[in-house]
């Protein structure tokens, strides 16, 4: 399973509660897209679970920012990703940036509202925020492999599914 969180702003601790607590700690793989704040934070996460990939975001210290890049590219399941916080990019921007990479899907934050989008050639993916919704549901993303494509489900921090989808190979 690979578990996709962002927005964490947390200056002290990974907050990470319910099932996205367990999400993060069964996870074969976590994705980040961004904001943990403080280096103790981006720490925290990395203590509960066994493989991390991530980002920072525009709130991020210095010492977070030494640690971490602004974008990655990566493969899992025979699906090709890019990560980016988003920093208030555009779907159109972050289509581009999709394209650009020749990925199955972009996963950002920064807006804490969960979302997907399918734009043509690539899927735009953000798990919301698990700690910090802002007025919307604490949110996560859960992706499982199923028959040449990853099954997703957008889950709120209870364990209830929002919004259920699928990620597909376009190549």
């Amino acid at each position: 399973m690979i578990t996709i969180v962002s927005d964490t702003h947390s200056r002290s601790g990974h907050q990470l509660e319910g099932r996205t607590a367990e999400a993060v700690r069964e996870a074969d793989l976590v994705v980040h897209a961004g904001d943990f704040v403080t280096e103790s934070v981006l720490d925290a996460f990395e203590g509960e679970s066994d493989r991390l990939f991530a980002v920072y975001g525009n709130n991020a210290t210095p010492g977070v920012r030494d640690r971490l890049p602004p974008e990655r590219t990566f493969e899992a399941e025979g699906v090709r990703f890019v990560v980016t916080h988003g920093d208030g990019r555009s779907a159109t921007g972050l289509s581009l940036l999709g394209r650009q990479q020749d990925a199955d899907a972009v996963v950002f934050g920064h807006s804490h509202r969960h979302g997907v989008t399918d734009a043509g050639e690539v899927l735009l993916l953000n798990p919301g925020s698990h700690a910090q919704p802002r007025g919307g549901l604490p949110t996560h993303v859960e992706l499982r492999p199923a028959d040449g494509r990853l099954d997703g489900e957008i889950r709120h921090r209870d364990g209830s599914v929002v919004e259920a989808f699928e990620i597909g190979t376009s190549r």
